[in-house]
């Protein structure tokens, strides 16, 4: 695997570290739980979503999910995440990148399933007081011979 100059390898213990902060985080926004989602990120968090739209700072997010929620009335919402490159800046250990990609399924009443477009996500993760947040966010949505995460990433 080819690596990035200034970026290390991150140990097993960091890797399961990312996924369970990724489990608890999507957990929340699967049960639209929205200030405890806010929560997880960085009081100036950002997030730039796949239609250009960008939100800064908990309160925006918050508000946004907000008018977002009578959509998710009928169905029961999951977020799955796979692939996961994570990888410590090599300037700064508290700063974790990670790359994946995410499938969100959708059940509804009568359980059937539907799923949205899939997408790769880029995240900056930082370490405060001792638990990771996310400080930002890119979600890109998949498209054939669109941008993605190079095979050496």
């Amino acid at each position: 695997m080819v690596q990035a100059v200034g970026v290390q390898q991150v140990s097993g213990d960091v890797y399961a570290e990312v996924q369970s902060f990724y489990a608890r985080q999507m957990r929340r926004v699967d049960a639209l739980d929205v200030e405890g989602f806010a929560a997880t990120f960085t009081a100036d968090g950002v997030v730039v979503h796949a239609d250009g739209h960008r939100q800064a700072g908990r309160e925006e997010m918050v508000a946004g999910m907000r008018a977002r929620l009578p959509r998710y009335e009928d169905v029961a919402v999951r977020h799955w995440f796979g692939h996961l490159l994570v990888e410590v800046d090599g300037a700064d250990e508290d700063t974790v990148r990670v790359s994946y990609y995410t499938l969100v399924s959708e059940v509804d009443r009568e359980g059937r399933v539907s799923f949205q477009p899939t997408f790769t996500v880029e995240d900056v993760l930082v370490r405060v007081e001792g638990r990771l947040l996310t400080r930002s966010r890119v979600i890109r949505r998949d498209v054939p011979g669109g941008p993605g995460v190079s095979a050496a990433s």
